[in-house]
């Protein structure tokens, strides 16, 4: 089988993934998706790219997929193959939820990605987005290691800042929510020592917040126009019209570490 542009560069990273290293940062991000997730209501969720990492175990959303480059041996979940994240196969405003886990920083065209989830998402479908943080010990230990052509992380990745991925989410009418941060021990290449480091959590949490080794955010889209005025009873019947879920807002969370 032929593999896709999209999959040879995100595919070193499932393997990275079975390292201590990964299995630490899989750990925090599926715990935490999973206290986000389960408090978005809506009826379609899509997870897009790395079925390693189980994201939507919490939701409560009757049809949930993942989308890959390949059939995923663990089939959790309903499975949808495309050749390119950018050309996904779903109708125009037709998902509550898509979940992007470091899809971004390996994908050739990034901004073509988030077009196309803009484009899928309902009228406040939400977007939740995993990435390695540059700002931080991570992602300091990855530039020198790339000086040695040795890198820590895979080298066809390419982290984006959180102030960076804020601004691609603005120009497409999404609001973002705070961000939440985490694996603040050292990046280790033993299980060993990262659990010796594992006091830095609650210390990174409360001393620097913003600088841990991953990030997740999340935001809504937007849709201008789309607020109505009027009695009660009209905006009821409306929104019924509209066919988008009343219970697909969520209440904001605040910042977590």
């Amino acid at each position: 089988m032929k593999h896709s542009s999209t999959e040879k560069p995100i595919i070193a990273l499932r393997s990275w993934l079975q390292t201590p290293a990964g299995a630490y940062v899989r750990q925090w991000e599926e715990a935490r998706l999973s206290l986000l997730t389960a408090d978005i209501f809506g009826f379609n969720a899509v997870q897009i790219g790395l079925p390693e990492i189980d994201g939507l175990a919490a939701s409560r959303m009757p049809h949930r997929w993942i989308v890959d480059t390949r059939v995923p041996q663990d089939r959790k979940l309903q499975a949808v193959v495309v050749g390119d994240y950018g050309e996904l196969p779903f109708a125009t405003q037709s998902l509550d939820l898509v979940l992007l886990p470091h899809v971004l920083e390996f994908a050739h065209e990034p901004h073509q990605v988030l077009r196309e989830v803009e484009r899928v998402l309902i009228p406040e479908g939400q977007v939740i987005i995993c990435g390695f943080n540059p700002a931080s010990m991570w992602g300091a230990r990855q530039a020198a290691a790339r000086l040695r052509r040795k890198a820590f992380l895979p080298q066809s990745g390419e982290f984006i800042s959180v102030p960076r991925l804020k601004d691609w989410l603005k120009l497409l009418n999404m609001e973002v929510h705070p961000g939440h941060f985490g694996a603040y021990a050292p990046p280790c290449d033993t299980e060993r020592w990262l659990q010796r480091f594992e006091f830095m959590e609650r210390m990174g949490r409360r001393w620097w917040p913003y600088l841990g080794g991953i990030y997740i955010v999340q935001a809504i889209k937007r849709v201008k126009g789309m607020r109505l005025i009027g009695p009660a009873w009209n905006r009821k019947k409306a929104t019924a019209r509209q066919g988008v879920p009343v219970t697909n807002k969520q209440t904001n969370h605040k910042s977590h570490g």
